[in-house]
């Protein structure tokens, strides 16, 4: 393989097989793969404007029988500090939101064996009642898969009655590195790679949009990494005509402190600065049917963030007025709607406030930017 020729089949926007992608990501210097990222991110997205958002993560439930080896937030089930969060504490963390000018909450939470479809529908139900503005950017295909498991469901029946209930869009929580061998040993109780696709596409299926993403530097191989992106792009080569799909992807290194990981295996995340930059370019790269590429800053930092805007990625995500479990994980760094607008600009760019579906927001008015102690 030439380096040359694979480029040029890149800047056509052509896919690239895992072995071309993984040729160049091992043999072209990161300067480069990142002109390439950039040539292909002004193709997908023209201009100088980096988007941002303004949301909240909020965690239905601390319990999980998932077990993940990397991931210090969640309880099992009978674990005296369990909780499952109750109607009051949502409506004090939405009109929290609402004060900061978001109009987003990102529900996610742990494998709680009780919590079925009628339980989240219910849920769905009253927020949006209550909240109708907010929109729910909500679970993700394990979540999925493991209510389907309870009630017995197929994919189809409970994302339709989720959307139904007011399920707005779907993050792509719980791929990791979709390869089952690596899941077996991180995530044995997750679903499988494959299912975690299926559950994709029939989200697409349904008009469901979602994103994707990726959690790499542990035990994965390069083979698998580009193996997982590989399979991303197959399933939004088969989004409706007309749907999103998969309308962003996000990249970002295991934070490993103090994780089962860490601990037992010596597994420590050792991704570099320079190799996020490579895995943000390739992401790109491998991905010319995904529109945007976010940047991980909660995981890098502002200073390697910034430098992927001139390596493929177009958006910095969101503040994130909550975050609780990779933060956890060893993950310190903060936004608030102020400084992450500085930061855009200090990098070249003009920020832009938007909504999950890629839309500009106008920024609040009155809008309270210091950070809230949670």
């Amino acid at each position: 393989m030439e380096s040359k020729q694979l480029i040029a089949k890149a800047l056509k926007k052509e896919f690239l097989s895992a072995k071309e992608g993984q040729f160049l990501f091992e043999n072209v210097p990161t300067a480069e793969l990142m002109w390439v990222a950039n040539e292909l991110r002004q193709m997908q997205v023209p201009g100088n404007t980096v988007t941002w958002q303004i949301d909240r993560n909020v965690n239905t439930t601390n319990a999980c029988t998932a077990n993940c080896k990397f991931c210090n937030f969640f309880r099992h089930p009978k674990h005296e500090e369990v909780y499952i969060t109750d109607i009051e504490t949502y409506k004090t963390k939405i009109e929290e939101t609402i004060k900061f000018g978001g109009d987003q909450l990102l529900l996610q939470g742990g494998h709680h064996p009780d919590l079925g479809l009628e339980y989240y529908c219910k849920l769905f139900r009253e927020l949006k009642a209550l909240y109708p503005e907010i929109k729910l950017h909500a679970l993700g295909p394990p979540e999925v898969a493991h209510i389907c498991k309870i009630d017995g469901i197929s994919h189809w029946q409970a994302l339709t009655a989720l959307k139904k209930a007011g399920m707005d869009s779907m993050p792509g929580a719980g791929a990791e590195i979709l390869s089952d061998r690596v899941r077996r040993l991180i995530s044995k109780g997750k679903c499988t790679g494959q299912e975690w696709l299926d559950i994709m596409k029939a989200a697409h299926q349904i008009g469901l949009t979602t994103s994707a993403t990726m959690m790499f530097g542990h035990i994965e191989t390069l083979e698998e990494r580009f193996d997982h992106l590989v399979r991303i792009r197959e399933v939004q080569e088969q989004k409706p005509e007309g749907e999103n799909g998969f309308l962003a992807f996000i990249a970002w290194p295991f934070m490993d402190d103090g994780t089962l990981l860490q601990r037992v295996k010596g597994i420590n995340n050792n991704v570099t600065a320079d190799e996020y930059l490579r895995m943000v370019a390739i992401c790109r790269i491998m991905l010319p049917n995904i529109k945007n590429i976010q940047t991980s800053w909660l995981t890098v930092g502002a200073d390697t963030a910034q430098l992927t805007l001139h390596g493929g990625a177009n958006d910095m995500g969101s503040i994130m007025i909550e975050e609780n479990v990779v933060s956890v994980a060893g993950a310190p760094h903060r936004f608030t709607s102020e400084n992450i607008e500085t930061c855009i600009l200090e990098a070249g760019f003009t920020p832009e406030l938007r909504n999950q579906m890629y839309k500009k927001r106008r920024k609040p008015k009155q809008m309270k930017i210091q950070e809230i102690d949670y």
